[in-house]
């Protein structure tokens, strides 16, 4: 995944991070991927399994009575929510902020989405709500838009052009 200059947060990942700052002042000195193997490739389709089957999906305005908001679920969330729970796990695992990295992109219906990225040494993996699957991000129909930076786990960088959805869906 190649990424451009800096660019704004999503609006909900602005407001995560002023309700968790500590969440979003990481600055990671550590910026080589991860090494794929199959532990590690078995051990993400774990966790996104897990994920995917404990937490319901529900949106934001269901949930908070709001179009978007990001935070950890306890039982139920949206896409970005998801990312979230999968990202943390992660990290109290010893996995870097550089290579947990949340996504948000467009689905080929137009839909705004969220996801976690895992950056690997043979390339960007997506854990995704809505697939168990483990793909590389060129191999889902995504239309990505931007990511946190891998240095600075409150900052984001551009993917592609285009203009950040919202990512308050069901999805």
């Amino acid at each position: 995944m190649i990424t451009g200059g800096l660019t704004s947060q999503p609006i909900g990942h602005y407001e995560f991070c002023k309700r968790k700052p500590a969440e979003c002042s990481v600055r990671s000195r550590d910026i080589n991927p991860l090494t794929m193997s199959e532990e590690l490739l078995a051990r993400l389709e774990r966790l996104t399994v897990k994920i995917n089957r404990a937490v319901k999906p529900k949106s934001d305005l269901e949930l908070y009575g709001v179009d978007e908001y990001w935070t950890y679920p306890v039982d139920a969330g949206d896409c970005e929510d998801y990312a979230l729970a999968k990202r943390r796990i992660l990290l109290t695992e010893g996995v870097s902020t550089s290579n947990l990295l949340l996504t948000v992109l467009k689905r080929p219906n137009g839909e705004g989405h969220a996801v976690l990225t895992v950056r690997t040494n043979s390339g960007d993996v997506i854990l995704d709500n809505l697939t168990d699957a483990i793909l590389n991000w060129d191999e889902t129909q995504y239309l990505y838009l931007k990511r946190q930076s891998t240095t600075h786990s409150g900052r984001w960088v551009t993917i592609r052009e285009g203009d950040a959805p919202l990512v308050g869906s069901l999805h």
